[in-house]
């Protein structure tokens, strides 16, 4: 049997190569055609699996494995901030903002996908956190070049979670409790009748206090008569989160592969504690938004032809929050307060202000297989965001309706030579982005007298990735993009409550450059898979967030050249599917290259490395599974995990003196995970606990994360 083992793996890089492109298989579903990816999956490869598959690609992409997951994790940052190239900064606990970084490209320049259609469509308040775990199969990375068939305007990368396609009925629910008052339940399930039709209903329920200790805040001694440093516990950051979701359609019909149509609900509430610097305390204002979706989507090989593949959707969100900030009081952390005719967030007027952004977006991709060597494939997206505003509260504030509207067309065209061996994958993208303005309030911030009215621009973006197999247990790896990305709403036109509008932000562009080698060496029951990576971007007009502590307010603007450039790797180690070593490292140089400012005077802060973003850091986990511990197929995972990032300063190196400058402290933490699966895995137990030694971790914008936290979770899948 290890025999014939050995042998099928020593022959799947060619027949996948060659095959992926016509066998039923590789056409069946988006989800197994033509992706390019590298897996960082804790699964050991025992064969060509689906994540085995994504690892081999000619674009520089990671593939965490969730299913094996998903009875221990409690939220997909846990497990993606472990993955080499890419960090996840977080604004405080369950529920607060986050920035994902990939390779230096952070916030908005990485879009986030579910099964190929952005996330947006689900509501603004979905986020990587409170998606389902039992939901997702797997989460894709990509890294600096983005895929044609994604057919998005990132910059940096792209995240596309997919989520499970069973082809039988299932049940799987988990129940979640941990620190801080936090509570996580999932449900999701399918059943399919004997004529066919599918139902697939999901639910997801998170809720936490956050009521996780602050040190070192500085509050007024009276005794002494200055302010000390002491610890209080946050006492106005609840969030809560519950999404829903149907869909039913049919499989494998003679008009069909795959047809459903989904609705969806999703509510978030969150009481915001901070704005974004710690020291502007916030007891009462809140934000609260729904969002419901219809969609559809349908995919059918032979499509009108024997070679043509279909792969088309569409999905419309009506997407309504409401920031409230009417208290007459400014807080400290001690929960005390002083009446105040100002409000809490920014010290402005107060306001009850509504945001709906209906959402609407088609998605359209057509594969034609010239050849078992060559494809083609043609995508076109419309992703149009409205942003109708008005406030209840506030009579200065003037209502208005804007308009961001986004059209992206792509082809590409691929080859598989030598036999498999080296695959080859050429694109071209049209960017077309119409935004229409009508808000002119706080113009003197917001430049939006300065681009009211409507008007449409045009960039054209393109690639180049190809793979070559030198050897059975080394391949190398290079690709290259100039890319666009048009800012998104949250840019633009703000968020309401702690993000200022920026009407005159201009498209980011790169030139964006990947190299890389990657193998898997096997000996008997030992494994060991490395990879390395190096990377350039050049950015020009760069979109930066930038922080008033004054007001606790955030504006995001451009950088005109920023210059990035990196390298990462990575080893892996799996015995007998029993014990798995994994260590990475990321090294992330991004600085500031504009030279000469307009009026001819020197940059101070030319040749500067981009503030508030970590540029080295590393992780490494341990994990040793027991079986038939106290009955017959049950398994005892043992996991240990650390993770550390250096530390960097909060703003521009050039401004101020480096001994007093604020900076985001060395982060050095350490989890352990303990799970315990029987009966064949249908009932798991897990203890999870993150910073067992209590480690004070500041991380976005020095704001303070929380300390040790536990977490139990138990979880029943029926299958």
């Amino acid at each position: 049997m290890k025999t014939t083992t050995h042998i099928i793996l020593a022959m799947m890089p060619i027949m996948l190569w060659i095959g992926g492109m016509t066998t039923a298989s590789a056409q069946k579903s988006r989800k197994s055609h033509m992706r390019d990816s590298v897996t960082l999956s804790d699964v050991t490869i025992t064969g060509k699996s689906k994540i085995q598959q994504l690892r081999e690609g000619a674009l520089t992409v990671n593939a965490v494995d969730i299913r094996s997951f998903a009875g221990s994790i409690n939220n997909l940052n846990n497990i993606i901030d472990r993955t080499a190239g890419v960090k996840i900064r977080e604004e405080g606990g369950l529920g607060s903002d986050f920035d994902l970084s990939i390779n230096g490209m952070s916030g908005n320049a990485v879009r986030y996908f579910i099964d190929g259609i952005p996330l947006d469509v689900k509501g603004s308040g979905a986020t990587l956190a409170n998606l389902p775990i039992s939901l997702i199969d797997r989460v894709e990375i990509y890294k600096g070049v983005v895929p044609v068939w994604l057919n998005s305007d990132a910059l940096g990368g792209a995240i596309n979670i997919v989520t499970n396609q069973r082809k039988s009925n299932y049940l799987d629910v988990s129940y979640g409790v941990g620190s801080f008052h936090t509570h996580k339940a999932d449900f999701n399930a399918q059943y399919i009748f004997k004529n066919g039709l599918t139902i697939r209903p999901t639910l997801g329920f998170d809720y936490s206090k956050n009521d996780y200790t602050m040190k070192g805040v500085e509050l007024w001694d009276e005794a002494v008569r200055k302010y000390l440093p002491q610890n209080r516990k946050r006492f106005h950051d609840d969030y809560l989160s519950f999404i829903g979701q149907m869909e039913v359609g049919v499989k494998d019909k003679w008009w069909t592969d795959e047809f459903f149509i989904s609705t969806s609900y999703l509510q978030t509430n969150k009481e915001l504690q901070t704005g974004q610097v710690q020291t502007r305390v916030i007891g009462m204002a809140e934000r609260n938004t729904t969002a419901w979706s219809v969609g559809a989507r349908y995919q059918k090989r032979h499509f009108l032809t024997e070679n043509l593949s279909a792969n088309l959707s569409f999905s419309h969100t009506w997407d309504h929050s409401i920031a409230t900030d009417t208290a007459h009081r400014q807080y400290d952390w001690n929960g005390d307060y002083i009446y105040s005719g100002r409000n809490e967030i920014n010290g402005r007027n107060f306001q009850l202000r509504h945001i709906k952004r209906p959402t609407t977006v088609v998605r359209a991709e057509l594969n034609y297989h010239l050849s078992d060597q060559h494809m083609f494939d043609f995508t076109y997206t419309m992703n149009r965001i409205g942003n109708h505003r008005w406030d209840e509260v506030d009579k200065e504030f003037t209502p208005a309706n804007d308009v961001l509207a986004k059209h992206i067309i792509g082809l590409a065209y691929n080859q598989s030579l030598w036999q498999g061996r080296m695959y080859n994958t050429f694109f071209l993208k049209d960017y077309i982005n119409h935004l229409s303005v009508e808000q002119t309030d706080l113009a003197f911030l917001t430049n939006s007298r300065d681009v009211k009215g409507s008007n449409t621009k045009n960039h054209f973006g393109g690639g180049i990735g190809t793979r070559l197999e030198i050897l059975k247990s080394l391949t190398i790896k290079a690709s290259y993009e100039h890319s666009t990305r048009l800012p998104l709403a949250r840019e633009l036109l703000g968020n309401g409550t702690t993000i200022y509008a920026n009407m005159a932000l201009k498209p980011e562009s790169s030139d964006n450059l990947n190299i890389g080698l990657f193998g898997t060496l096997r000996s008997g029951q030992h494994t060991l898979f490395y990879e390395a990576n190096g990377f350039l971007r050049y950015v020009d007009n760069y979109i930066q967030p930038q922080i008033a502590e004054k007001e606790g307010m955030m504006q995001y603007s451009n950088e005109p050249a920023v210059h990035i450039k990196g390298m990462e790797g990575e080893i892996r180690y799996d015995w007998d599917s029993r014990l798995q070593l994994i260590g990475n490292i990321s090294w992330q140089d991004a600085r500031n290259r504009l030279r000469y400012l307009d009026n001819g005077q020197r940059n101070a802060t030319f040749n500067n490395r981009v503030p508030n973003r970590p540029w080295l850091f590393s992780s490494a986990e341990v994990r040793y599974t027991l079986k038939d511990v106290f009955q017959k197929n049950d398994h005892l995972s043992l996991c240990a995990d650390h993770q550390w990032v250096h530390g960097f300063f909060l703003s521009w190196e050039a401004y101020g003196s480096k001994s007093t400058k604020a900076r985001i402290p060395e982060k050095n933490i350490v989890g352990a995970n303990a799970t315990y699966t029987w009966h064949n895995r249908r009932y798991s137990i897990s203890l999870d606990c993150e910073n067992i030694f209590d480690a004070t971790v500041y991380d976005n914008y020095k704001l303070q994360k929380p300390g040790r936290t536990l977490f139990a979770k138990f979880r029943l899948l029926l299958q």
